[in-house]
């Protein structure tokens, strides 16, 4: 690492202080001095002598030693080795008679201490006794790290990637590999023609000198395909990561490693499609001055085969036929190796949920013709487990209880079978994702072990992670201005985890573990604001029952008045096996309307003030979907009614359908996903005008290209001074029913964060007939503490519509999935 300059009178001080102990030690200062780095001329350099060159001198006694006592004994040309530790290496001591044999013994004692090269000694005879000195050569060490000719980056950026640094024992191997090393990083870099030597002759002294030769770094000017007639090559281009620019603006340079990989990825698409005979080679283009390449692909595809037969062998406990029914390979159809990979990983998942933890499925090919294969799924079941114990490891402030509840709910508890498909090992399993997010922990992991022939235990491995964060920013939205956030989150909270102490309240120790979730959120804005306190518990009293609790209060400038609620929620909802819910749900609520315009319809001012609501809500539901957090295929159904009370009686039914199917996956695996969404609702007596439906924006009652709250039957202005009515329509009142029929796309831009949208919204309200609009979009997918947050940008055009309807061509969002 690169190391300041010291001080003009530190130096002087330190270089005083070597020379006093050169002046009157016995031996060499010590190794510990100030380190010199000079990054300017490429010199990394420690200020240390180099040790004395003793050479291949050999161990001399005094002839007059034969038979005397040892006098003393001293120790030279050690520096970093310390004199305690030659003492306490050799036998030889001061007052016993002087041993040839032992000396040679301690001598080679020493040789094998850390850092030291070899060691001999030496005797004198002074008033009759011997003076045995015992010499240290040590091993040669890093003084100085020194690169020439590098002018795209810094001494000390290229020091960072050595295994060496200053001071360190100098190893002429490891100096030699680290050649390799600076070439495979700046070839990393771009630079393809890179040379590094070393000069090996400097090496004895301390010093490493690396002398570089950059050569031209080259940009990626285009990428060309030659040679595919049955893959597109703008198909193609979605499958490799080298390009011309990177997220539009930057620049590219070659990478021989990344180049190697597309290949591989371009081959693994031929194949994938049946194409087992096609090739793939690069080549690089370059420009006259090497600073820029066309990369070309050579792509000969040869024929795709198509699937003579399907074989399955090994078969046990499962019935052939319905094992075939799952099958996505067919026979006469192209080969496809994407298919035949998802047919060995489906039998591996039948076999693995049942119990078969260790159970393979081989996939073997074999070519009966000259465009034909046979396609064999041999399957290895094992031996069959069931579920023994279950230990929760890692976990030092998530509570067991926590993990448990989610195993639970799973069937993943002693006596059932071991189902190795939603606990993979890996943290890949549909469980281990679970247990991840419900208790927000880095990692979770599920792996089998115990030596038992029937049984097998659980190992829940826990990593944990950041499950609480203060946020502070701003946000803003097409519907709803700008927002400013302080908010408070901890989603590993336990209500019961009273602090022993005001300590433990700032540190974080307190009500944490138990994986609910506490938030107070604080969100002012210049259109709407809101403050809340809610608390969850995703397993009430240890079941898979979800309790929400909450309190709210919430303001908004409407069209022609203010609106103001208070609001306290509380709610239950039951999950079942076969995924249906039930939920129960109550609500009071006070809403006031104020600060009413001069011309206020009548509708509001019949309703101006404080108004006070009690509801109860039953609801059901179920959840198909394949991914709660990002589905492409499955589909969600809710049903409720919900009765009010207090100062009006009414009631709100409504039913919502939300469908996703993936329409096609690129060569690259990015999926293209509709989305289909069905909503209707309707209102049962005499419900306010600020409990009836809106339609327009987005959220929940969104048709894109229509301003929020623009798609409502409307009223005549009154005037209050003048008792006046208005002669047009134009405040929005609410109408008693809507229904909604929207429809999706959303296609992959190369990878999952960038997705273009296509929409159709449309809907209609009890006036004004039915509305329509299509548009186009982008999505972004910023990542987060707790996963993907969605930002949308989104403009819509409305093909049918009202002549009352406000509309809007563009919408901002963050935070919501279709």
């Amino acid at each position: 690492m690169e190391r300041k300059r010291p001080a003009l009178a530190i130096s002087i001080a330190l270089w005083v202080s070597v020379m006093i102990c050169f002046a009157f030690a016995d031996k060499p200062a010590s190794l510990d001095m100030p380190a010199d780095a000079n990054t300017d001329t490429g010199i990394v350099e420690v200020n240390q002598p180099a040790a004395p060159n003793v050479g291949e001198q050999l161990s001399r006694i005094d002839e007059r030693a034969a038979g005397l006592n040892i006098g003393r004994i001293l120790v030279a040309g050690n520096r970093s080795v310390t004199d305690s530790q030659v003492f306490g290496t050799v036998r030889s001591r001061v007052g016993m008679e002087f041993s040839p044999v032992i000396a040679e013994e301690d001598a080679k004692r020493i040789a094998r201490l850390p850092g030291v090269e070899y060691s001999y000694y030496n005797t004198t005879v002074a008033d009759s006794r011997v003076e045995l000195t015992f010499v240290v050569v040590e091993r040669n060490i890093v003084r100085a790290i020194v690169f020439t000719g590098n002018e795209e980056y810094k001494p000390g950026q290229l020091v960072k990637e050595l295994d060496f640094k200053l001071g360190d024992y100098l190893d002429p191997i490891q100096a030699s590999m680290s050649v390799t090393t600076l070439v495979e990083f700046y070839k990393s870099k771009g630079f393809p023609f890179v040379e590094v030597s070393l000069d090996t002759e400097r090496l004895s002294d301390g010093r490493v000198i690396y002398n570089i030769t950059e050569g031209p770094r080259v940009k990626i000017s285009d990428v060309e395909f030659e040679g595919n007639k049955k893959l597109k090559s703008k198909d193609l281009k979605k499958v490799v990561k080298v390009r011309p620019k990177k997220f539009v603006v930057f620049t590219r340079y070659y990478v021989e490693d990344e180049v190697v990989k597309d290949v591989t990825n371009l081959q693994n698409v031929y194949f994938e499609r049946g194409f087992l005979d096609s090739k793939i080679e690069p080549e690089l283009q370059f420009s006259e001055d090497k600073k820029s390449a066309v990369l070309v692909f050579h792509i000969t595809e040869g024929e795709a085969y198509t699937v003579d037969d399907i074989n399955l062998t090994g078969i046990t406990l499962f019935d052939e036929a319905e094992l075939r029914k799952k099958l996505k390979l067919e026979v006469g159809k192209i080969y496809n190796d994407r298919k035949a990979e998802a047919d060995v990983e489906q039998l591996v998942s039948d076999y693995r949920e049942t119990g078969f933890i260790d159970a393979e499925v081989e996939k073997k090919r074999e070519y009966v013709g000259e465009d034909k294969v046979a396609v064999e799924y041999e399957v290895k079941p094992g031996s069959r487990f069931k579920i023994g114990r279950i230990h929760i490891t890692g976990n030092k402030d998530t509570q067991d209880s926590a993990v448990r509840n989610v195993l639970d709910e799973f069937d993943f508890k002693p006596g059932q079978w071991y189902n190795a498909d939603t606990a993979k090992g890996d943290g890949t399993g549909y469980l281990e994702k679970l247990i991840r997010n419900m208790t927000v922990a880095q990692a979770a992991t599920v792996t089998p072990t115990g030596n038992d022939p029937n049984y097998r235990d659980a190992i829940v491995n826990i990593t944990e992670g950041q499950t609480g964060m203060i946020l502070l920013g701003a946000g803003v939205g097409s519907d709803s201005g700008v927002i400013g956030q302080l908010v408070f989150e901890q989603r590993n909270f336990d209500i019961s985890d009273k602090p022993k102490s005001l300590s433990e309240i700032f540190t974080g120790k307190a009500f944490k573990g138990a994986g609910q979730t506490f938030r107070i959120a604080l969100e002012p804005g210049t259109e709407m604001s809101r403050y809340s306190v809610s608390f969850s518990d995703p397993y009430w009293r240890d079941k898979p029952i979800s309790m929400d609790l909450a309190g709210s209060s919430f303001a908004r400038g409407r069209e022609s008045y203010d609106e103001e609620r208070i609001k306290g929620f509380l709610g239950f909802e039951k999950r079942y096996k076969n995924k249906w819910r039930r939920s129960v749900t109550t609500r009071v609520e006070q809403v006031d309307l104020v600060d009413l315009d001069i011309d206020a319809p009548l509708e509001v001012r019949d309703e101006e003030g404080k108004s006070n609501l009690f509801g109860l809500r039953f609801g059901t539901g179920k959840d198909m979907r394949n991914d709660r957090y990002d589905p492409t295929d499955g589909y969600t159904f809710d049903v409720g009614y919900e009765q009010v009370g207090g100062d009006y009686t009414f009631g709100i039914a409504d039913v919502t359908y939300r469908y996703y199917k993936t329409l096609a996956e690129d060569l690259a695996g990015n999926k293209t996903v509709m989305g289909v969404k069905l909503l209707g609702a309707t209102t049962v007596g005499n419900a306010p005008i600020f409990e009836k439906f809106y339609a327009g924006g987005n959220g929940t009652y969104g048709i894109r290209g229509f301003e929020y709250r623009g798609v409502s039957p409307r009223a005549y202005p009154y005037n209050i001074k003048t008792k006046t009515l208005g002669t047009e329509k134009e405040d929005p009142i609410g109408s008693k029913w809507i229904f909604l029929a929207n429809s999706e796309v959303t296609i992959p831009l190369g990878s999952p964060t960038f997705s273009m949208l296509f929409f159709v919204d449309s809907g209609m309200v009890e006036e004004g007939g039915y509305r329509a609009s299509v548009g186009t979009g982008l999505q972004i997918m910023i990542p987060q503490w707790f996963g993907p947050v969605p930002m949308r940008f989104e403009i819509a055009t409305p093909v049918m519509k009202d002549g009352d309807d406000d509309t809007q061509v563009f919408s901002f969002s963050v935070g919501r999935l279709y």
